[in-house]
C-alpha cells in the first residue's frame, strides 16, 4: 500500500462511528477541482508510511475506534488493498471506503467479501460532462455507472456525493445526474472550497450558500434524501 497520510481520530468521515483516516496516494482521474492534489498527483507525493506502522497503530486503538476510512487519491488503484482491508477487519474495525467507482469489479469483490460496511462514492457530473470533469478526455463512465448500478441495489450501505463547481456545473446538469441516481438512498451535494492544495483552480468557484440551497430544493423531487455538505456546517 501506498499511504501518505494518516488522520488519527475524525468524527465527521465515517458518520455516526469514531474512526480514522487512512489516504493512499495516486489517482486515475484529475479533476480540476480535486482538493487533495498532492496526494492525487505522483510528482506532488510527501511521505510514505509504511503499511506496517499504520498496521500497528490500528492493532494500539483497537476498541478505542470504531471504524477507519480508507480515502485517497483513489484507493482501489492499490494492488493489495483487498489484503489491507483483510488485516483491518480482523482488528475488529469497521470499514468505510471513499472512492470514485472506476473500479467496479474491485468495489464488488470487496463488498461480496464482507470488507466493506459503507461506501462513499463521489460522482463527478453527468455522464456526457463526465470527461470534463474528471479531467480525463474519453474518461470511461461505463465503469462509473457499472458502481453507480451496483451501490443501488442496496448490497451495502452507501452514499452519493457530488462536490458542486461554478465553471463545471449547472442546475441543468445536475438535474439530469439525480435522475441518473433516482432511487439513491442517500446524495451529498458538497460545498466546493479551496483548500490550498486544489489541482487547477483557475476559473473555478463556489456556489453560494443560498445557491446550495436552490439547488437542493430543485433537486428533492428527483432523490428526496438529498442533503447539503458545507453549508452552514452542515454535515452529513
Amino acid at each position: 500500500m501506498y499511504i501518505s497520510g494518516l488522520q488519527k481520530m475524525t468524527l465527521l468521515d465515517y458518520p455516526g462511528f469514531v474512526a480514522c483516516t487512512v489516504f493512499t496516494a495516486g489517482c486515475n482521474f484529475r479533476c480540476p477541482f480535486c482538493h487533495n492534489a498532492s496526494l492525487a498527483l505522483p510528482e506532488r507525493r510527501a511521505e510514505r508510511i509504511p503499511t506496517d506502522e499504520v498496521l500497528a497503530f490500528l492493532g494500539k486503538r483497537a476498541g478505542l475506534l470504531d471504524g477507519m476510512v480508507l480515502s485517497g487519491g483513489e484507493p482501489l488503484l492499490q494492488e493489495d488493498a483487498e489484503d489491507f482491508l483483510k488485516e483491518v477487519r480482523s482488528l475488529g474495525y469497521r470499514i468505510k471506503l471513499d472512492t470514485n467507482g472506476s473500479f467496479p469489479e474491485k468495489l464488488e469483490a470487496l463488498a461480496e467479501q464482507g470488507l466493506l460496511d459503507y461506501v462513499a462514492m463521489d460522482i463527478k457530473a453527468a455522464p456526457a460532462l463526465y470527461g470534463q470533469a474528471a479531467g480525463l478526455h474519453g474518461a470511461d463512465f461505463d465503469a462509473v455507472g457499472r458502481s453507480i448500478r451496483f451501490l443501488l441495489k442496496g448490497s451495502v450501505p452507501y452514499e452519493f456525493r457530488t462536490t458542486v463547481v461554478r465553471g463545471l456545473h449547472t442546475e441543468e446538469n445536475l438535474l439530469e445526474l439525480a435522475d441518473y441516481i433516482r432511487g439513491a438512498d442517500a446524495y451529498y451535494l458538497q460545498q466546493y472550497r479551496d483548500s490550498g492544495d486544489i489541482l487547477r483552480p483557475e476559473g473555478l468557484s463556489a456556489f453560494s450558500d443560498d445557491e446550495m440551497r436552490a439547488l437542493e430544493e430543485r433537486l428533492k423531487p428527483v432523490i428526496p434524501g438529498v442533503r447539503l455538505r458545507g453549508v452552514d456546517e452542515t454535515i452529513g
